[in-house]
């Protein structure tokens, strides 16, 4: 019993830290299923339901809430209480036509924020890396894990590709519909998904380019004039000259 339980379920003091768990009163925690997001920075859809929307106040009525359709993810409705929602997901409430993006914020490293039912229509994500596939055709590797095909017309010339790596792209959901694109560079919004300064929300000032991108230093400046830095690894951009999607309050002006 012990070995099927360290299968299914996770020791809540090796849980990350920011997962809203009574690690002293509870030896184990749900562990979350590979999904679109890894375990360090996702919640398993269980805990969003139970301990931060207050939908339940058990495990057993979380999971039959879930099991019901009661909630979309991106769009779709999950029935796995063990799926793993993370940084950019749009959670939506069925029956009460709520609507939440998960967002990076200062120390407690997350925040569900509400949001409008026409901006859960979109979905910024950052583009992680691009290949070039069969026919010359383009595909680019998002945030969370999904895959875009950009189809070029000659590859020789392919005028279609002005897709960079670190830029953002602006998808409908559920359909991933591209609707926008948002070039990485000086000048742009962005907000830390990681380290020290997570959720701090800045427009880049200046980038010092290492030899691999943990060593590039990001330096940004908040709405208030002071500046920050942070790895490229951390930054994700939100916006041209303000953010596309709704922030916590006092993160922007």
């Amino acid at each position: 019993m012990a070995r099927m339980g360290a299968r299914r379920h996770l020791k809540a003091l090796v849980a990350p830290e920011f997962w809203p768990i009574l690690r002293k009163e509870y030896k184990w925690t749900v562990k979350p299923r590979p999904g679109p997001h890894p375990m360090e920075r996702s919640l398993p859809l269980l805990l969003i339901v139970r301990d931060i929307l207050g939908y339940a106040k058990t495990g057993r009525e979380a999971r039959k809430l879930i099991a019901e359709g009661s909630f979309k993810v991106d769009g779709v409705v999950r029935k796995d209480y063990k799926f793993p929602v993370g940084f950019m997901d749009v959670i939506e409430v069925t029956k009460a036509g709520e609507f939440y993006r998960l967002l990076p914020y200062p120390v407690k490293f997350f925040k569900l924020q509400p949001i409008s039912r026409e901006e859960a229509a979109i979905k910024p994500l950052r583009i992680e890396g691009k290949t070039t596939v069969k026919g010359g055709h383009v595909q680019l590797h998002l945030f969370d894990g999904r895959n875009i095909m950009i189809r070029v017309g000659d590859p020789r010339n392919p005028v279609e590709d002005v897709y960079d790596t670190w830029g953002t792209l602006i998808l409908s959901i559920p359909g991933s519909e591209v609707k926008g694109y948002i070039g990485f560079g000086v000048g742009k919004v962005a907000v830390v998904i990681g380290g020290k300064a997570v959720g701090r929300v800045g427009r880049i000032k200046s980038v010092a380019w290492g030899w691999r991108r943990e060593a590039t230093v990001v330096t940004l400046e908040d709405p208030r004039g002071n500046l920050f830095q942070t790895s490229l690894n951390y930054v994700f951009i939100i916006g041209e000259d303000k953010p596309v999607i709704r922030l916590p309050e006092g993160a922007w002006p």
